[in-house]
Parts: C-alpha cells; sequence; structure tokens
C-alpha cells in the first residue's frame, strides 16, 4: 500500500531468490494502490476501514491467478482472518515469517523490541504471534511511539533521511531497554535505516526481507510439489 514498501518488497525477493537467469526468478503480480485508507487511523478509530479497497486488491490477485498473498504492510494484517474469510489464496502472515527467522537464527534472547506504527502495537498481532513461540516483545513507551511516528510519516513524504534519526534513536532505546533484537515491523521503517550504523543494523530484523525469503521458500515449494 505504500509505494516504496512495496518496491522494497520486490527488490527483497528477487535478491532473495538463487537465480542465475531471468526465468528462474519468481512471476509476481502485484497490486500497488496508495488510495486505501490509512491502516492505523482506522484500528485507532479515527478513520475508515481500508478492508473494502483491500478486498478489492485480493480479488484482482485472483483474476490475475495468484496463489498466494503477500503484504508489504504490517498494519493491515490486524484484517488478515476477515480479508482471507473466503479467500482461495494463502496468505503469507509477515509476523510468521518473522517468528520463523527468530527461530532459526536462535540463540538471540527471547526479549525482542517492536518497531511498528501504532496502529500496529495496538492491535496486538505481533506480540500474540511471538508470544506464541515464547518471545517476550517489548513495545516503545510514549514518546519513542512519537519519534517512531514521525519517523515513517517522514518515509512516506519521501524523505527517508529525515525520518532515520527518530528512527534509529527509538531502536537503540529499546536495546539499551534489554531486546535483544528489534523488529523493524513497518514496511517504511527499513527504506529510512538502510544508512544506519552497521552495529544497530545487526541488532534489528527487517520484517519485509522475512516476508520476501518466506515468499521465495513458498514459491519454490508449490513450484516442486512439495508442502510449501
Amino acid at each position: 500500500m505504500g509505494p516504496l514498501a512495496t518496491v522494497d518488497l520486490l527488490e527483497k525477493i528477487i535478491r532473495a531468490t538463487p537465480a542465475e537467469t531471468d526465468q528462474q526468478h519468481l512471476p509476481v503480480v502485484v497490486w500497488s494502490d496508495p488510495r486505501v485508507p490509512p491502516r492505523s487511523e482506522a484500528i485507532l478509530g479515527c478513520g475508515a476501514s481500508p478492508l473494502p479497497a483491500m478486498r478489492e486488491g485480493l480479488r484482482a490477485l485472483e483474476r490475475a491467478g495468484a496463489d498466494g498473498v503477500a503484504i508489504p504492510c504490517n498494519t493491515a494484517h490486524h484484517w488478515a482472518s476477515e480479508l482471507m474469510a473466503g479467500s482461495s489464496l494463502e496468505l503469507l502472515h509477515i509476523a510468521s515469517a518473522v517468528a520463523a527467522v527468530l527461530e532459526r537464527q536462535g540463540g538471540g534472547g527471547r526479549r525482542v523490541g517492536l518497531l511498528a506504527t501504532a496502529g500496529t502495537v495496538s492491535a496486538g498481532f505481533y506480540q500474540a504471534r511471538l508470544g506464541a513461540c515464547g518471545y517476550e516483545v517489548q513495545v516503545p513507551d510514549p514518546a519513542q511511539q512519537e519519534q517512531v511516528q514521525r519517523g515513517i510519516a517522514a518515509v512516506k513524504r519521501g524523505r527517508p533521511g529525515e525520518g532515520a534519526p527518530e528512527l534509529v534513536a527509538a531502536a537503540r532505546a529499546l536495546l539499551e531497554a534489554g531486546a535483544a533484537t528489534v523488529i523493524l515491523a513497518c514496511t517504511e521503517i527499513p527504506i529510512a535505516l538502510r544508512e544506519a550504523p552497521e552495529p544497530l543494523r545487526r541488532d534489528c530484523l527487517d520484517a519485509t526481507e522475512a516476508l520476501a525469503a518466506r515468499c521465495v521458500e513458498w514459491a519454490r515449494a508449490a513450484a516442486a510439489g512439495a508442502s510449501p
């Protein structure tokens, strides 16, 4: 839904695909519609529901022949169950993709920080899915969350460099408060943090990258006739 976030996911899918020719890459259908109402505002009760517009996009993907769907908007996953009800597509859930990466990494500590929109934090699906895997999820305090919101807004304005200092400060605060890893759980955040110091990036887990890896894993398994 965020145009830059959509392009970022596509690039990460390409980079995650083991391919030597064009033909070995994955066929991808994109429905990029920035007109979808703001997701965070809807969750917080001050905006229209994005669900009708999201359903329209899902129907377009079904008509185009897609088999699975990945949504490069973390906050939109608040409506995942309602969105996918009655659909033939399989949703590759971004929070489940993050949980799988954390489990593969192992040994990194069971407390993780969550850098996300206020809507995603309030929705609680990261807390629920990671909690079920034994992780304690730490969220920013109100002042830090305001920093996160300002940083995300800068990316949406097309000025990721302006948002980076706010997001770096919020990530460091979570690490200093005891998080072993900070999940970058808004698809605009990794775009802003591309130029962040390398030590900080090593302590972060990019949810978009995790979703891209899951897309590749799922598609390759399906193509091979295995259970994805």
